[in-house]
């Protein structure tokens, strides 16, 4: 465990599920291993491909909701900017270094790279809050892929449950909210698509 001053001990939360999951881990095939380590570690690129097929699909939208789609990137990093400074305030430390696991299937982050909220599945979250503001199948899938990242993160053994729990109500209420706010630039869109970038923004 780090010598830092904690808001919360993550441990005493769920600590014992935590270890449940990766024990489990641990007995699955190596193939599902394998796969699921993959994921967790590159599979945000999935909900950048969705937020671009998002886009293509709102050129034959409203106007408000290609204001959405293409605010979308900025939401996302937004709502992972304000996770990470949550991250700061909070500074719980990783399970991987407060309890007795095994060896965890993705490397336990170094000291100092906090536990809560999970910012992969604050990103997965608000990346499907707001492709469902845009397109609801394509929201219906990111939403489907979040979670899979969110169970991932504790599979690998890089999170607690109640990390990605955070994580998801975050991204979503973040990712909902500034997708809201984004309809506002409905009035951009229509000008652009009567200018020299309306290729970018109407079919």
């Amino acid at each position: 465990m780090t010598g830092t001053l904690l808001a919360l001990d993550g441990s005493r939360v769920d600590g014992s599920l935590y270890l449940d999951v990766t024990a489990l881990a641990h007995r699955a095939p190596y193939a599902v291993g394998e796969t699921v380590a993959a994921w967790s570690a590159y599979g945000l690129v999935v909900f950048a491909v969705l937020m671009l097929i998002g886009w293509w699909r709102a050129r034959r939208a409203a106007a408000p909701v290609m204001a959405v789609a293409l605010a979308a990137p900025v939401i996302v990093v937004a709502a992972f900017a304000l996770d990470t400074a949550l991250k700061s305030v909070l500074r719980e430390p990783r399970p991987c270094h407060v309890l007795p696991a095994r060896a965890t299937l993705e490397a336990c982050p170094a000291a100092g790279d906090w536990s809560l909220p999970s910012n992969h599945t604050v990103i997965a979250f608000a990346a499907a809050a707001v492709l469902w503001r845009c397109d609801r199948r394509l929201g219906a899938l990111a939403g489907l892929a979040a979670v899979a990242m969110g169970v991932s993160r504790v599979f690998v053994g890089v999170h607690y449950p109640h990390d990605v729990l955070a994580g998801a109500l975050i991204g979503t209420a973040l990712g909902l909210l500034l997708a809201g706010a984004a309809r506002l630039g409905a009035p951009l869109v229509t000008t652009l698509r009567s200018g020299r970038l309306r290729t970018l923004v109407s079919a």
